[in-house]
């Protein structure tokens, strides 16, 4: 297990570029299956997560070469559906929460896929219901066994087109209900549909390999299936809960950062949101600038009441962001409210915080009131370990910004999201040592 040693109290300076969203390279990636053409990804990041979604493909039969560090083409002209059954399948399958999204493609293309519970961030209950109702509605029957706990789907007359209101605006699901679509014969339509722009970007690449999609960036999507998908090239958007994280680690490091190419139209209410924390947030272009300060004050509501920051489906506030609102918020002047509504088991990381002497009370598994301190009371360090990525990188941003040095354990999880996060951040002034224990 690596471990982080961070060097606290270290302010930064210069520029960063975030780099491709690691969710769209998930949906994307799997997408390249509804194809035998070659399909040519760029902006892809080099993290855990995409790795082993890679190298499952790859397994599968798809061909994948790599250009550079950051483009892959990928061509599934010869895929192993008897792979499919193997163990090695499940246990792949089981390290990584992307990997639902193989089944989709496959179940268009194929008529059959075989999924076992995906792996990820143990943060709470994140159910599967809405991509087998959305199957079943297009006409896909499952069965599941229950000695190796996996889950075989076939649609042997074909997957037909249906109406389908999901009953959670779910983003993995919206993806994978829209790859089993496009390949359906007749119309689908999608009410509830989830329209963050990874899965906009999904539509989009989608489109331009022949597929016929209407309502791109609505939550009603109206799909006419098509018998054939070409090859495409795509682009990945930045990612923004890594800019999200960087505005977030110069707010707390008291730091002189400007992030470059953010992707600003496709960030929503986020540059808002840290301004309503006090977070000086200068927006020039398609660049962020984010001034040294040392001391940021959390708003109140116009009524006077306490400032509430809640995660909400697309455009609201992403859940994967509510780690570090709350992380920021426990140095800024004023209180808040943080609560994370999707998952219980997300904020359970603030008891670290609280010994790190941050001023939080845990209401319950989904609320946290934080009293910030306004720097009149610095986090001290502390040994750590991280549960998931996002508790992860909000580990390390009160690292850096502690008094002393603390160690952050199983940071395997924070390089499933962030590449080379220590490297990127030592070059603006940060000390973080990666060590093998």
């Amino acid at each position: 297990m690596s471990s982080f040693i961070v060097e606290g109290g270290r302010r930064l300076n210069g520029i960063l570029t975030p780099l491709g969203a690691k969710n769209e390279a998930l949906e994307v990636i799997c997408a390249t299956l509804l194809t035998p053409e070659k399909v040519t990804i760029t902006n892809i990041p080099d993290i855990a997560d995409i790795r082993n979604l890679v190298s499952l493909l790859e397994d599968l039969g798809v061909k994948v070469t790599t250009i550079d560090h950051h483009t892959i083409t990928f061509q599934a002209d010869d895929i192993d559906l008897d792979y499919l059954s193997s163990y090695e399948f499940k246990v792949k399958m089981k390290s990584l929460r992307g990997s639902v999204m193989v089944a989709g493609p496959l179940l268009a293309r194929f008529g059959t896929a075989v999924l076992s519970r995906p792996g990820g961030d143990r943060i709470g209950r994140r159910r599967l219901d809405t991509h087998f109702l959305g199957w079943q509605k297009l006409g896909a029957e499952f069965e599941y066994h229950s000695e190796s706990k996996t889950y075989s789907l076939h649609a042997k007359m074909g997957l037909r087109g249906a109406y389908i209101l999901l009953d959670e605006a779910s983003v993995t699901g919206t993806a994978n209900i829209i790859m089993a679509s496009v390949l359906a014969k007749g119309e689908t339509t999608i009410y509830n549909a989830a329209c963050e722009p990874y899965v906009q970007q999904l539509c989009k690449m989608l489109v331009r390999m022949g597929a016929k999609i209407e309502g791109i960036g609505s939550n009603l999507l109206r799909i006419n299936g098509v018998e054939y998908l070409s090859g495409t090239e795509h682009s990945l958007l930045p990612d923004m809960i890594e800019v999200g994280s960087f505005i977030g680690m110069a707010a707390m490091t008291r730091s002189d950062i400007t992030l470059k190419n953010v992707g600003m139209i496709d960030l929503g209410i986020i540059p808002d949101a840290f301004k309503r924390l006090g977070v000086n947030v200068e927006c020039i272009g398609d660049d962020i600038h984010v001034r040294q300060d040392e001391i940021y004050e959390i708003e109140n509501f116009m009524d006077g009441s306490i400032m509430t920051f809640s995660d909400a489906p697309w455009p609201g506030l992403s859940p994967d962001l509510l780690s570090i609102f709350l992380v920021v918020a426990t140095q800024a002047k004023g209180s808040v409210l943080i609560h994370q509504k999707m998952f219980e088991s997300r904020l359970f990381f603030v008891d670290k915080l609280i010994e790190m002497g941050a001023g939080i009370i845990l209401c319950d598994p989904h609320r946290a009131a934080v009293i910030g301190a306004g720097r009149f009371n610095f986090l001290r360090a502390t040994n750590m370990v991280s549960p998931d990525i996002r508790a992860g990188i909000a580990m390390l941003i009160a690292a850096m910004s502690a008094k002393g040095t603390s160690v952050i354990q199983n940071i395997g999880q924070i390089d499933r999201g962030y590449q080379r996060i220590d490297e990127r951040l030592n070059a603006l002034g940060a000390n973080i040592i990666r060590t093998d224990d």
